[in-house]
């Protein structure tokens, strides 16, 4: 269940869309160094769910070849109860550039239904190049990796966009670039296990695989708030749905006032 870290990365179909320079230019206002925010994963075939998993998302401030970077550390794991169903272990990690949130490497080691693998990517910005174990790759401007992306998404301004404008931007795993976006769908009031809030909702385009059904199914809500943060993620999958909802927090960049008045 814990590839719900991978919310931004599947594509279904591939559409003619790149990051334009707009999105070269952002920079980090939503988030700080000691963040820290944690998921449960709640599992559901008929209607009910129930606790199946957790993630969790560090962030924090080191240095790089002499670069000061973000250390972003994503784990997720499947309760032990269901392991017999889905057993998942998982761990991602990107570090990308403070002043450009342009990723410099990035570390995958994931076991999920026993499906393992292990992946080393190093970027490099100047020759728009990435190394992998497979070889050298060339890669368009402001690309993203799985982790970089959901923080560089958390700094788009999405009150320049319509309800139903798609968001473009580029990503490379497993040795491909993806041409992905998401699609702006507006704001709405949710109810979370956590709390009610104030929301921003967007569906990222997916790719049919071994967990997620293809399309743009999958619905992410952050806060409307300048943080940004995820609060609930929803998706159908092969067999049921998966839910995760945002049940803690630590060294917010600003208080979740996305919350305020709801309590």
């Amino acid at each position: 269940m814990k590839k719900i870290i991978v919310s931004f990365i599947s594509l279904l179909l591939w559409f003619p869309l790149t990051a334009g320079d707009e999105f070269c230019g952002i920079r980090n206002f939503a988030f700080q160094n000691g963040e820290n925010i944690s998921y449960t994963i709640f599992y559901s075939v008929i209607g009910i769910y129930v606790n199946a998993g957790s993630a969790n998302f560090s962030t924090s401030l080191e240095t790089l070849n002499n670069k000061p970077v973000y250390h972003t550390v994503a784990t997720g794991s499947s309760n032990p109860n269901y392991d017999w169903i889905f057993k998942v272990r998982d761990k991602y990690e990107s570090y990308f550039d403070t002043a450009t949130l342009q990723p410099l490497k990035f570390l995958r080691d994931v076991n999920e239904g026993g499906f393992k693998m292990t992946e080393n990517v190093t970027f490099n910005q100047q020759t728009n190049t990435a190394t992998t174990n497979k070889g050298v790759y060339k890669v368009p401007n402001c690309i993203q990796d799985v982790i970089s992306s959901i923080f560089y998404a958390r700094n788009i301004d999405f009150s320049k966009y319509q309800v139903d404008d798609k968001i473009p931007f580029d990503m490379f795993l497993d040795n491909e670039v993806y041409h992905l976006y998401m699609k702006y769908a507006g704001k709405e009031n949710i109810k979370t296990k956590y709390g009610k809030f104030r929301a921003i909702k967007f569906k990222p385009l997916l790719l049919k695989g071994t967990l997620f059904e293809g399309g743009e199914k999958m619905i992410v809500w952050v806060s409307d708030d300048p943080n940004h943060i995820p609060l609930r993620i929803e998706s159908p999958i092969v067999v049921g749905s998966v839910k995760a909802d945002m049940m803690q927090y630590k060294n917010l960049r600003y208080p979740l006032s996305s919350m305020e008045g709801f309590r």
